[in-house]
């Protein structure tokens, strides 16, 4: 099964998906918000080489947690993004994902202004890998 993974911010949007096999995730590219969210020609092109029968997207929740202001906003962008699609949603926790992301492309050796467009496409195929891993490669909770 093939899965998409958004990261969504407010200007950006990290995309990541899944090999063919639905076991290994990888960066895709970073749109900006209103691409994604007007679902423009250059979302639809990456839905079509994809063809992802999932979309996972990172929830930011608090450090304790709990849902927050950001968190709800991002949900309901991603429900919108999801039913556009037509295709099935599910969230996971991406506390710490940018960080992570950028500490990867630090130890690469990009510069804080040349990794600014790569970071949410690395945080979102990071919460896509462990989402894959909390499902065991079978690509959803029914799987």
């Amino acid at each position: 099964m093939r899965v998409l993974a958004l990261d969504i911010g407010e200007v950006r949007i990290g995309i990541a998906a899944t090999d063919a096999s639905g076991t290994i995730a990888c960066p895709v590219r970073v749109l900006s918000a209103s691409e994604v969210l007007g679902q423009a020609k250059s979302f639809r092109r990456i839905l079509e080489d994809y063809e992802p029968e999932l979309l996972v997207c990172g929830c930011p929740k608090t450090l304790s947690g709990t849902d927050g202001p950001q968190s709800r906003r991002v949900m309901g962008q991603a429900r919108t993004i999801a039913q556009a699609c037509g295709l099935p949603l599910e969230f996971v926790d991406e506390r710490l994902s940018s960080a992570e992301a950028k500490r990867i492309l630090r130890q690469e050796g990009y510069s804080e202004k040349s990794m600014r467009g790569r970071v949410d496409m690395v945080a979102a195929s990071l919460f896509l890998q462990t989402w894959l891993d909390m499902h065991d490669g079978k690509g959803g909770s029914d799987g």
